[in-house]
């Protein structure tokens, strides 16, 4: 019966996993709820044999397992690098002389910015961008949390710890092997859609703004068609409210005092009507008043990120416009463009707002991890002069690990500590720059995987794998565990992913009496390899919008290249981890 349950359990949260309902990160200890609460009762449940589920402390042990910190230390450490201006330091320099391959090592504004320069479409290379990072993430250790989970599995079982570079030789291949595909056939298979105008992708003249009718306006007891508003061709009324109701379309509807109107218009036209009929903003700041001579202002375009506060709340909940005093001109939410009442719009990960305001604020945004700024703008704050301290930490920190010297997990922290206490990080940006949605879904999902082994669950999984392919031996069953994970991380987190299979892979190495580590380096290539959606890795929907992605763009590029990877891993796997 504890099998039963176990599996009802991951059935469910594969289940919520997949509808994307709820964030993957409270899916996570929703299940860690479940299994502390039968824990609780087992007392009362017979029917659950002693040791075969997990106690209170098996429970939390998420949070200490060594994987969740080094994820979270490695948080600090990019921020570190972050801070000091470290990973922006060739930025410039390849923005100006890099061509297609080496842009796919930089992140996404830099290869923006590379194709605003060079006229080449954004569409050409974010995707390619997305798998590139997925690339260099199963080469290492700590190149992705995938890795660090699995060895951690791998270690609780008695069969050791991965080592930092052991990973390399097949995620050397697989790299080359995935490049010369995106260079070879990316000509043909990837869209060539043209470079999008910021206020022409969000449908909007060049500004959407919210104007209320003050006390003195001349539009009072005017209709709008005895006002002439729309006298103008560029000048569009979208809407008009009255106490949050629509009172326009309707022709004989009178204009009062306090009225919200929603208008469209290039900025000279919009400046003009705000002059010309008394008009006020909608909200205090006023956007677009200063001349550029008194302070600059700039369009700019940016994206909701994964680890966002913003996340679930409405622009006007956090009233964004005196957060960040800036203005949200428009909302672009997967294929639909919201222009009526911005304020109400709720966001999620992977909305992009249009803003406008002072060129200061805007490069403020770029050091909020809320956000995900699509264009490049230099900041003054940036701590350049620990550039070089910054860089020395890191190496140090690879090259303690990496020769033996220490367990990553001690050098990540004495990273951590050697970035504050030499201030290329302060105590408050180093908290900051934890993603807890990553450390929370970690600290959920590896009890689920330790409740997968005691109950046995695990086991029968393996001998339901093994009877279809015991016969023809541990190469074809290494092939069936890569394509399960394979489609599993299609469609729910890499990291769930690999905390649910391992256990399998364990149980299936141990029933066909065989080393344990080629079918763990299967869920680990596995799980951190995923082309086919843009659900399926973080970098795969971070890209979607700005590169005017469908689905069936990742279909098409990313199938044969998961097809290819599978067929490498399992031929290459076995040659460097033997049987």
């Amino acid at each position: 019966m504890e099998i039963v349950l176990v599996l009802l359990i991951v059935v469910i949260a594969v289940t919520l996993f997949v509808s994307e309902r709820y964030p993957s990160a409270l899916v996570a200890m929703m299940m860690l709820a479940v299994l502390m609460l039968v824990a609780l009762l087992q007392p009362l449940l017979p029917w659950i044999k002693p040791g075969r589920w997990i106690t209170l402390e098996e429970g939390v042990s998420g949070f200490s397992n060594p994987a969740t910190i080094v994820v979270a230390a490695m948080f600090v450490l990019s921020a570190g690098l972050q801070s000091t201006g470290a990973i922006a330091w060739l930025g410039p320099w390849l923005a100006r002389t890099a061509r297609y391959p080496l842009l796919l090592a930089f992140g996404m504004p830099v290869v923006l910015t590379a194709c605003a320069r060079s006229g080449l479409a954004p569409s050409r290379l974010l995707i390619p961008l997305s798998y590139a990072a997925q690339f260099g993430g199963v080469c290492t250790l700590i190149g992705t949390s995938t890795n660090l989970l699995v060895s951690s599995i791998s270690e609780r079982g008695g069969h050791g710890a991965f080592q930092l570079f052991e990973f390399a030789p097949l995620g050397l291949i697989l790299t080359v092997a995935g490049l010369a595909y995106l260079l070879v056939f990316g000509r043909w298979l990837l869209p060539d859609r043209p470079s999008r105008n910021l206020v022409q992708s969000y449908q909007v003249a060049d500004y959407v703004a919210e104007l209320r009718v003050s006390p003195v306006s001349g539009l009072i007891g005017k209709t709008v068609g005895e006002s002439k508003i729309l006298a103008t061709p560029e000048i569009h009324l979208l809407a008009a409210l009255r106490q949050g109701q629509p009172v326009w379309p309707t022709p004989e509807r009178a204009i009062q005092a306090g009225d919200m109107l929603l208008v469209q218009a290039p900025a000279a036209d919009l400046m003009a009507l705000r002059t010309a009929w008394k008009l006020e903003s909608e909200h205090e700041f006023r956007f677009a008043e200063n001349s550029p001579g008194d302070q600059e202002m700039r369009l700019a375009e940016t994206v909701v990120a994964p680890r966002s506060w913003l996340i679930g709340q409405t622009l006007g909940e956090v009233e964004f416009h005196r957060q960040f005093r800036c203005m949200v001109l428009g909302v672009q939410t997967g294929d639909s463009v919201v222009s009526e009442r911005l304020d109400a719009q709720r966001l999620k990960f992977g909305d992009a707002l249009l803003l406008l305001g002072p060129r200061d604020e805007i490069a403020r945004l770029r050091n909020d991890p809320g956000f995900l700024m699509l264009d490049r703008i230099d900041e003054p704050s940036l701590r350049r002069s620990k550039i070089p301290l910054a860089l020395g930490i890191f190496a140090t920190v690879v090259i303690l690990a990496a020769l033996n010297i220490v367990p990553i997990l001690a050098s990540a922290i004495f990273g951590c500590v050697a970035l504050v206490a030499t201030r290329c990080l302060s105590i408050e940006e180093a908290c900051e720059a934890i993603d807890w949605r990553v450390i929370f879904l970690l600290a959920g999902a590896l009890p689920l995987g330790l409740a997968l082994e005691k109950s046995g669950a695990a086991a029968i999984l393996a001998q339901g794998t093994l009877a279809v392919t015991s016969s023809f031996g541990p190469w074809v069953t290494l092939a069936v565990v890569y394509l399960v994970t394979a489609i599993l991380t299609e469609f729910i987190s890499n990291s769930a992913t690999a905390v649910l299979l391992a256990p399998v892979a364990l149980a299936v190495a141990a029933a066909l009496g065989v080393d344990s580590r080629p079918f763990l380096m299967a869920v680990c290539f596995a799980a951190s390899t995923s082309f086919c959606t843009p659900v399926g890795y973080q970098t795969n929907a971070m890209v979607q919008h700005p590169g005017g992605y469908r689905f069936a763009d990742y279909l098409k590029i990313g199938l044969p290249l998961n097809l290819m990877f599978w067929l490498l891993s399992v031929w290459f796997i076995p040659k460097f981890w033997p049987f």
